[in-house]
């Protein structure tokens, strides 16, 4: 506990406060001035050496093209010369041994006829001719340069160029290949001068390299599983900077060779092109550094001379806390706004206390009136139960009619057939009278009862919706607060008014609200609710009042949801079954509807719609039938 309170304490500190935020907003332009600075270093890095890189590969592919089409040259001129137009041996051999002898690069020449046979094969030369693929396209009249291969036993890669020897009128005669060393040419290809990593190779369309400055890597390895074959055969992937064969970061630019299948690719290890971004770094680390010291010191210096003054204006607060307002009231010399504040701060305790002094006059004169509200309200619960009391006379007198009316009528009937039919003796026709006038008597009374219980028209006027229901919370309240039952109220605020008759619904509130009390005991909850909603009124969507009466007690069994409106329906031992039917009476005759939801153990919630006044309706007629 000790510890988190020392870490209240500092980050609560506002001398550390300001030196942080001095310190970020110091520090923040610094940083990312050297992020800049770095990135921008990399960038320009990046750029010239793969410029570099760049100018490399276009030289390198300027000399292959150019030696391509030397050899391409050679082939031709060989082929249309009058020694192999000729077809004679004896001619071919000293022509041919003297192009051996100017161009070095040439190794075995084949001069063929066009029926296959050969006529000059230099040695090593193959002699199954037919199945040669340069054989087959020269004697179609097409030029042919073989993929790169490699001798067994040698070191040097070849490849075979052929071209077909063509007659006077352009008919194939015959054809010549030669099989060129790639010694010469690969040697000047690889050559590169990129620092200490930088290197060339030469690779054909199945990323097999066909010339690298590791011999024993031409045509035994190949890079089809690197980023370098990717960047090759994928120009939408192309990258700088990526993962070469040897899984060495790298720079590094690829050609592809026209007229072949072969690819030229330069690259240098990353680190190396990178190298002067390192020396870089350092100098802005260390610059860095000296600043964030240097500000560090000003910030500190900077937050005592604004948070000392601000540390005692809030022990001044703390006094203000207590009521020691002598001890709130402070001073400085300083003219600046912490001067200003503390004066204000000084006047504004002093006006603090004559208020205080004031506030106790009027709490004691508060407290007065406020026994005397309590001594109003207890003769409003008063009133209340008295009411409570009526209405459940009224629930019983009307239950009471209901059963006697019918059998008192059946004894009144037959007491005047009687009379008729049957001569009384005068020793009882006392009797008679004074049964008959009984009859009557308790017939008046209860006609009496039915007319009181019997529902009378409403009287429309404007209701506001609160204070409707506070009319109808006032009366629950006693009952509520005896059995020590919760009352929760939410009612919406800018409710607009409704019609209807006032009395009529605070008693349909007030039975709502009396029933669920009747389900309650201690501890539970009584809720009272009212907002707008849009209801179906008769299958018509309209705008009402919803009007929610829940309680948390035991709740209704699914069999009796459908009877709660019924009259005479009733779950209560001493009930009469008339409460809730005069409530859905009362609804209707106003417009809207009344409805239950309840489960076992979960409590009920009755709602009560009213709708509101359409356009054109006036607020004191009576809503259309429904």
């Amino acid at each position: 506990m000790t510890g988190v309170a020392g870490n209240k304490i500092i980050f609560n500190n506002l001398q550390l406060k300001v030196t942080f935020l001095f310190l970020l907003a110091s520090l923040v332009p610094l940083g990312l001035v050297s992020v800049f600075s770095v990135r921008h270093a990399e960038d320009q890095i990046v750029e010239l050496a793969f410029n570099q890189i760049n100018n490399v590969a276009e030289d390198k592919l300027s000399l292959l093209e150019r030696w391509l089409r030397e050899r391409r040259a050679d082939i031709l001129v060989v082929a249309a010369s009058p020694s192999l137009r000729s077809m004679d041996h004896d001619s071919i051999v000293s022509y041919l041994k003297a192009v051996g002898d100017n161009y070095e690069v040439y190794r075995v020449f084949v001069v063929v006829a066009r029926d296959g046979e050969i006529v000059y094969a230099s040695e090593g030369a193959s002699r199954e001719i037919g199945k040669e693929p340069w054989f087959r396209e020269t004697m179609a009249g097409r030029f042919y340069i073989s993929p790169v291969y490699l001798e067994a036993g040698r070191q040097e890669s070849f490849f075979k160029i052929a071209a077909p020897v063509l007659g006077a009128e352009g008919e194939v005669l015959g054809a010549v290949c030669a099989t060129v060393g790639t010694q010469a040419i690969l040697s000047m290809v690889l050559k590169v001068s990129l620092g200490r990593t930088g290197e060339s190779y030469l690779v054909d369309g199945g990323g097999a390299f066909l010339a690298h400055q590791d011999a024993r890597k031409i045509l035994r390895e190949n890079i089809a599983q690197s980023e370098s074959f990717r960047n090759i055969f994928y120009g939408s992937r192309n990258r700088r900077i990526y993962t070469d064969y040897r899984g060495i970061e790298v720079l590094g630019a690829s050609r592809h060779i026209p007229g072949t299948d072969w690819y030229l690719v330069v690259e240098q290890d990353r680190d190396e092109a990178f190298a002067g971004v390192a020396g870089l770094k350092r100098y802005i680390y260390t610059a860095t550094v000296c600043s964030v010291i240097g500000v560090l010191i000003l910030a500190w210096l900077f937050a005592y001379y604004i948070a000392a003054p601000v540390k005692r204006l809030s022990e001044a607060a703390d006094a203000l806390k207590r009521g020691e307002f002598k001890q709130a009231r402070i001073s400085t010399g300083r003219g600046d706004e912490i001067g200003a504040l503390y004066a204000a701060f000084s006047d504004m305790a002093r006006q603090l206390e004559a208020r205080q002094e004031i506030l106790v006059r009027q709490v004691d004169l508060r407290e007065t009136e406020l026994k005397q509200a309590d001594v109003k309200l207890k003769m409003t619960e008063q009133a209340a139960a008295r009411s409570q009391r009526l209405a459940a006379l009224g629930r019983l007198a009307a239950g009471v009619t209901h059963e006697i009316r019918t059998p008192l009528a059946s004894i009144k009937l037959f007491l005047q057939a009687m009379k008729d039919e049957i001569e009384i003796s005068e020793e009882c026709a006392e009797d008679y009278r004074i049964a008959m006038q009984q009859v009557l008597r308790i017939e008046a009374t209860i006609n009496r009862f039915l007319d009181f219980a019997k529902p009378q028209e409403p009287v429309f006027g404007v209701i506001e919706v609160a204070e409707l229901i506070e009319e109808a919370l006032l009366m629950a309240h006693p009952r509520a607060n005896h059995q020590e039952v919760l009352i929760r109220k939410r009612v919406a605020a800018g409710l607009p008014s409704i019609r209807g008759d006032r009395k009529q619904l605070s008693e349909v509130l007030l039975n709502l609200m009396v029933n669920a009390l009747d389900v309650t005991s201690k501890g539970d909850t009584l809720g009272v609710s009212a907002g707008l909603v849009k209801h179906n009124i008769n299958g018509v969507p309209r705008p009402c009042l919803r009007i929610d009466v829940s309680d948390t007690g035991p709740g209704i069994a699914p069999e009796n949801l459908e009877k709660m409106f019924d009259p005479f329906f009733t779950t209560k031992a001493s009930g009469t079954g008339l409460g809730l039917s005069i409530v859905h009476s009362t609804v209707i005759r106003h417009g809207g509807e009344v409805s239950v939801k309840s489960s076992a153990g979960q409590g009920s919630v009755f709602s009560v719609f009213l709708p509101l006044p359409r356009e054109g309706e006036r607020e004191d007629e009576s809503p259309p039938d429904s």
